[in-house]
């Protein structure tokens, strides 16, 4: 009975213990809440003495699609945000207003040198949350846009009007719309199988079997398989004209008002659609009901010679490191910035050559020029000839992370490891040109199946029915997908091993990377190791004489992707550096090494962990 009585005293102490760290992390969590919400000032516009009278610059247009306080995909986060606008706002970027855009292409009027219209689309509630304190501390003013339909769907995940309504009272925001709802038209998927007409939770759920060719709902004629209008001329005015005169009732009735920005899904379509007649509707009602509207992506800069219904933003992707931004920004608009650097002290240890290169605790990110590469020399590696090398890349899977060793100066000679789009080469030069001595299919090196294009295929088309059952608007119209899914499923569909060509993925350009590297060279020998697996053993290379350590990064090329299709910068992303001698001995002598010592390390470890715990408990309470 006293053991019992023990055990029961043991369990409750444990139960107590257990709900005062419970208490103690909520009440973190609800102080970064109530500090990310909590504001008493109040947005100051730019000082009359910003305006630069002439020559005129026009203005940068940055749009983000939603933030979070975790990155994701498609959500940038709240500390790479702040990284974002604190690196425009040392360089002089004040934020304009929709008032000021519209004088400036009614009146004009002159604008500050370094002027920035800030977006962030969608509407979503997270958004609103996590980039309030940032825009207060940096004194930014930002535009909010929103689906009209969901202010009927009450959805909690996206703001309501009386949330915009106390966000444009605290005077850091202004609103916009990204119009009546999102939908698609004309969808198909790669092996152009006809999928229709997709609401966006189906249309996500078929998302990777589709590669472009699909519309929006305001930008074409709704065809059929071949091609052809199923509608009339007269029904598509109709169907087009319930969009905006829906929105233009929703907007009156929940605010007051219609916003001034619009935002025409999708972009880049050369005029307001991709058919004149289409276009032609689009431009009367954007007209009537706007101040202006976004039709372009991919590049940031505005200038008088456009149209204010005609302008264009850069969408910064959650992955874009600060010089990421910088760089295409400098290449818009044809002047030099400075890149953002980190930490001074870890930089002394480098010479940048080509591109930008930032440090930031244990972390390089060296991002490449458009259309070319970055690239940054390692000083007083003059001598290094066998060597262990291991580092952590984290750049994303398009794009090229490469190490050079045993580099003279004009890199003319060298023994080269790179992951490449997703493969790993070793490579050699010694006065000619590039010599490829291995290469590996990382997807390989994980194990990963390999499918057949037919499997692929079939694989696609039963997720595609398994969609259309789910999301069927009758139960008769369900059992015809059921059918065709039962049959589907029972057809064979043959295999690579019986000859079928093998299924290669694209690549796309939002894939993230993340690969443990380890190398050793010994005399002519090099071995590599991918996140602790052999991958190449013992390769001989000719290239023998002591050299310079290089890391170059490079943008790889164009991938799949939905968004951002002018994006030509890359960041390489090299964490934990470590370099040593490699004699064969029990402990080498360190040459380099990128990772924080002493107290420094241990308090950048606990905040890492602190970190990842409060972001366990805010996804997951």
């Amino acid at each position: 009975m006293e053991q019992q009585n023990d055990f029961t005293v043991r369990k409750q102490r444990r139960k107590k213990i257990s709900v005062a760290i419970q208490i103690v992390i909520l009440l973190v969590i609800a102080g970064v809440v109530i500090n990310a919400l909590w504001t008493l000032k109040a947005y100051q516009p730019y000082p009359p003495q910003s305006v630069a009278a002439a020559p005129d610059k026009g203005f940068v247009t940055l749009s983000y699609f939603g933030v979070a306080r975790v990155g994701s995909q498609e959500l940038i986060g709240v500390n790479r945000l702040r990284e974002h606008l604190e690196g425009l706002k040392k360089q002089g970027y004040v934020t304009i207003t929709q008032q000021d855009v519209a004088e400036y292409y009614e009146r004009r009027k002159n604008l500050p040198d370094k002027s920035l219209m800030l977006i962030f689309e969608d509407g979503r509630r997270d958004t609103a949350i996590f980039a309030q304190k940032i825009l207060q501390d940096l004194n930014y003013k930002a535009t909010m846009l929103s689906y009209a339909e969901k202010f009927d769907n009450r959805d909690p995940k996206f703001l309501l009007p009386n949330d915009m309504q106390a966000m444009v009272k605290t005077t850091f925001w202004e609103l916009g719309t990204n119009g009546y709802r999102l939908s698609f038209i004309n969808v198909f998927d790669r092996y152009n199988n006809y999928l229709g007409e997709m609401e966006p939770l189906s249309f996500n759920k078929v998302a990777p079997y589709l590669k472009r060719r699909y519309n929006h709902f305001l930008m074409d004629y709704i065809r059929d398989e071949d091609g052809i209008p199923k509608e009339s001329y007269n029904k598509m005015r109709a169907r087009i004209a319930y969009d905006y005169e829906t929105l233009r009732n929703s907007y009156t009735n929940e605010l007051g008002f219609v916003p001034g920005m619009y935002i025409l899904m999708h972009s880049n379509t050369g005029s307001f659609g991709n058919n004149d007649r289409v276009s032609a509707l689009n431009e009367a009602w954007m007209k009537e009901l706007f101040k202006m509207n976004f039709n372009r992506e991919g590049f940031s800069w505005n200038r008088y010679n456009s149209s204010i219904y005609d302008l264009t933003r850069m969408q910064p992707q959650p992955y874009w490191y600060t010089n990421h931004v910088l760089m295409r920004i400098k290449y818009d608009i044809n002047e030099d910035l400075e890149f953002v650097k980190g930490d001074m002290n870890r930089q002394q240890a480098w010479e940048t050559l080509k591109g930008a290169l930032e440090i930031q605790q244990e972390t390089m990110i060296l991002t490449s020029l458009p259309l070319d590469k970055g690239l940054t020399r390692l000083k007083n590696s003059t001598d290094f000839g066998d060597v262990k090398l291991t580092v952590r890349l984290r750049g994303n899977r398009l794009g090229q992370q490469k190490i050079y060793l045993r580099a003279d100066a004009n890199l003319s000679q060298y023994v080269a490891v790179s992951i490449f789009n997703n493969y790993l080469y070793v490579t050699e030069k010694t006065g000619g040109g590039e010599k490829e001595l291995f290469r590996l299919n990382l997807d390989r090196h994980d194990g990963k199946p390999i499918i057949s294009i037919p499997e692929h295929k079939k694989e696609a088309e039963i997720k595609e029915l398994e969609t259309f059952i789910q999301y069927a608007d009758t139960a008769e119209r369900a059992k015809i997908y059921a059918e065709r899914l039962r049959v589907r499923q029972l057809e064979p569909a043959p295999t690579v091993d019986e000859g079928a060509p093998e299924f290669t993925p694209d690549l796309s350009v939002h894939a993230i990377g993340d690969r443990r590297l380890a190398i050793a060279m010994r005399a002519n020998k090099i071995s590599v190791m991918i996140d602790e697996k052999p991958a190449a053993q013992d390769l001989t290379v000719t290239a023998v004489k002591p050299g310079g350590v290089y890391l170059e990064t490079t943008w790889g090329n164009y991938g799949w992707s939905q968004r951002n299709l002018a994006d030509d910068v890359y960041d390489g992303v090299f964490e934990g550096l470590v370099i040593t001698d490699n004699t064969g001995q029990d402990k080498e002598n360190i040459r380099f090494d990128a990772r924080l010592q002493g107290w420094e390390g241990i308090r950048y470890n606990l905040n890492k962990y602190w970190e990842r715990l409060i972001n366990w408990f805010i996804v997951n309470l």
